[in-house]
């Protein structure tokens, strides 16, 4: 039985080994061998091992401490594999299994083992050890992920100030009416709500308008509500408003109805929407993020501007 247990544990860890290797190098199949791997070791080898540990130990065994060992394994590998994949739910899974080793097996783990008199304290020491190494390889993992999803998140925004360059020389030509005039002063607040974001990474826009990215602290959250002061947030809120303004003129303007029936798209906005909402939806994500966003904006903005009835 054991030679079996053994010779599956082997199975399994090659397997999750080479999955990950294959996720790191982008091969295809990381996928499939990630979700067979974590499967086989959830709900093959770990059940096998645990009730072999149990029905083999000696003196006093303790039910508890194996099931909630196996429920902990489950929780950790389990969050693991949905991060790796970016499926949903990731983060609040990754958020329940971080603590539960310590909130929950650690003191089972303790309080079991403190009555066994022959129990080796190196085995408490290991335990701990692991807690240890998995705080840090599933917050490396997190960062990791993070990380590699900003940085290819870095073309959006440079395609559209490229678009915005080209889009921008067009407009001049474009005469004024309400509709332009309107989205004029959206641009430059756009502008404004980008110099105070930017500025926080101790840059501007015209650096970023050259070349999008590079950010010192691109995956910091939060970038509106949590960092700006009272007064720069009144640029947020003039924003969100201006935004309501000129959809509510496009449904009154002949040739602009169908952009104000397609806001939503074009804007990331509707009017069920409060302020608070908006902002959270759009500017309170990753700073990179966040400005891509307000660059999607003034792209679209522009090409409103040149597409509107002459």
């Amino acid at each position: 039985m054991k030679q079996k247990i053994y010779t599956i544990g082997v199975a399994t860890v090659v397997t999750v080994f080479a999955g990950a290797i294959f996720k790191v190098n982008h091969y295809p199949g990381a996928a499939i061998l990630l979700i067979a791997g974590i499967t086989s070791l959830l709900l093959i080898f770990l059940p096998l091992a645990l009730i072999s540990h149990y029905r083999s130990a000696e003196g006093n065994k303790s039910l508890t401490l194996h099931i909630v060992t196996y429920i902990t394994c489950l929780l950790v590998f389990t969050a693991m594999l949905f991060k790796l994949l970016h499926w949903p739910y990731a983060g609040l899974m990754m958020t329940i299994a971080l603590p539960f080793p310590y909130l929950v097996f650690l003191p089972v783990f303790v309080r079991i083992t403190s009555k066994d008199k022959n129990f080796n304290i190196y085995n408490t020491v290991f335990v701990l050890l692991l807690l240890a190494l998995n705080s840090v390889f599933s917050g490396l993992l997190a960062l990791n992920v993070t990380s590699e999803k900003v940085k290819d998140s870095y073309w959006l925004p440079g395609n559209y100030n490229k678009q915005e360059v080209s889009l921008n020389l067009i407009s001049e030509k474009v005469p004024s009416s309400a509709i332009n005039d309107r989205i004029d002063e959206l641009l430059k607040t756009v502008n404004q709500i980008q110099d105070i974001i930017l500025k926080l990474d101790d840059t501007n826009t015209e650096e970023w308008r050259q070349k999008a990215g590079n950010l010192q602290r691109p995956d910091i959250a939060g970038s509106v509500t949590t960092l700006m002061s009272a007064d720069e947030l009144k640029a947020v809120w003039r924003l969100y408003n201006e935004l309501i303004e000129l959809i509510d003129e496009m449904k009154n303007t002949p040739g602009y109805k169908q952009f104000a029936d397609n806001a939503e798209i074009l804007f990331r906005i509707n009017t069920a929407l409060t302020e608070q909402e908006w902002t959270g939806q759009n500017l309170n994500d990753f700073r990179a993020w966040t400005l891509t966003y307000l660059d999607f904006l003034q792209v679209n903005l522009l090409t409103i501007k040149i597409s509107g009835p002459a």
